[in-house]
C-alpha cells in the first residue's frame, strides 16, 4: 500500500496535470462514507480525513471547531478508519492526527488498524523529522506512507531530513500559522517547494491558506499540487456536505488537470 498514495500522485503530475487533494474532519456531522466517494467523484487525486483531537496545535479555528464538534460526539479512531473502510473509495486516503492519539492507540496497531482500513499514508504534524525513525520504519512496514510537514524556515539540513524519510508526497507548508483561508497566496509557499526541488523527486503539494480555487490555480504553477482543508470544512460545518462537494469540484476545475 506504501505506493498507492505516491503512484497516484505521480501519474497526475506525469500526465502534466496537478493533483488536487481535500480535506475533511473524521467524525464530524456529514463527514460519511457518502461524502468521501462524492469528493473523489468529484476529481479528488487522494483524500486526507482528520482524527480528530483536542489539542490541534497546526489547526485553525475552523478545524479547531470540526474537531471539538467530532470529539463531543464521541468519535475515536476506530470510528475514523470504520468510515474510511466503509467508503472503499477508488483513490488512497491519508489519516491526519497527532501523535498522542497514535502513541496512545500504540504506534505498530494504529498503523496496522489503518493499514487494515485502506488508508495509504498517515501525517502527523505534531513528530518532528529528527525523532520519526521509529515511526517511519513502522509505517513501511505496515504499508502506509509517511507523509512529512516543510515549513517556511526550515534549514537546509532539516529539508535533507524530511527529503530523506518521507514517502508519498511532502506537505508543503505555505505560510507561517495554523491552517484556515487566507486573503492571498503567500509568497513562502514558493520558497519552500523550490527549496525541496533538488532534493526528492516526491511530489511536492501545497497545503495551509489555499482558500480558493483561484489560489489553488496560483500554487499549482509551482507545486506539484494542493491540499484544501479550512474551505471545504466551513460548509460541513454549516451543515451542507453537498455544498462542500461543489466547492470540491470548483477547486478540481481550477487545478490543471
Amino acid at each position: 500500500m506504501t505506493g498507492d498514495l505516491e503512484v497516484a500522485l505521480r501519474k497526475r503530475r506525469d500526465a502534466g496535470g496537478r493533483a488536487f487533494v481535500p480535506y475533511v474532519t473524521g467524525g464530524l456531522d456529514g463527514v460519511d462514507a457518502d461524502l468521501l466517494r462524492g469528493l473523489a467523484a468529484a476529481g479528488a487525486d487522494a483524500i486526507e480525513v482528520g482524527i480528530p483531537f483536542s489539542d490541534p496545535v497546526m489547526d485553525g479555528g475552523v478545524i479547531q471547531e470540526a474537531s471539538r464538534r467530532a470529539l463531543e460526539a464521541g468519535t475515536r479512531p476506530e470510528d475514523v478508519l470504520r468510515t474510511i473502510h466503509g467508503a472503499s473509495v477508488d483513490v488512497p486516503v491519508a489519516v491526519m492526527t497527532y501523535f498522542n492519539p497514535v502513541l496512545r492507540h500504540g504506534v505498530r496497531a494504529f498503523l496496522d488498524d489503518a493499514a487494515d482500513a485502506g488508508v495509504a499514508g498517515v501525517i502527523v504534524p505534531d513528530l518532528p523529522v529528527d525523532e520519526a525513525d521509529d515511526v517511519a520504519a513502522a509505517c513501511r512496514s505496515a504499508g502506509v506512507a509517511p507523509v512529512f510537514l516543510a515549513a517556511p524556515g526550515t534549514s537546509p539540513q532539516r529539508l535533507r531530513a524530511i527529503a530523506g524519510v518521507a514517502a508519498g508526497f511532502v506537505y508543503c507548508v505555505a505560510t507561517y500559522g495554523v491552517t484556515g483561508e487566507r486573503e492571498a497566496l503567500s509568497g513562502t509557499a514558493a520558497q519552500v517547494v523550490e527549496a525541496l526541488r533538488p532534493l526528492t523527486d516526491l511530489p511536492l503539494l501545497v497545503g495551509v491558506g489555499i482558500g480558493t480555487p483561484e489560489q489553488a490555480a496560483e500554487a499549482c504553477r509551482f507545486a506539484d499540487g494542493v491540499v484544501v482543508g479550512s474551505a471545504l470544512v466551513r460548509p460541513l460545518l454549516g451543515g451542507d456536505p453537498d455544498a462542500a462537494v461543489r466547492l470540491a469540484g470548483a477547486f478540481r476545475d481550477a487545478v490543471p488537470s
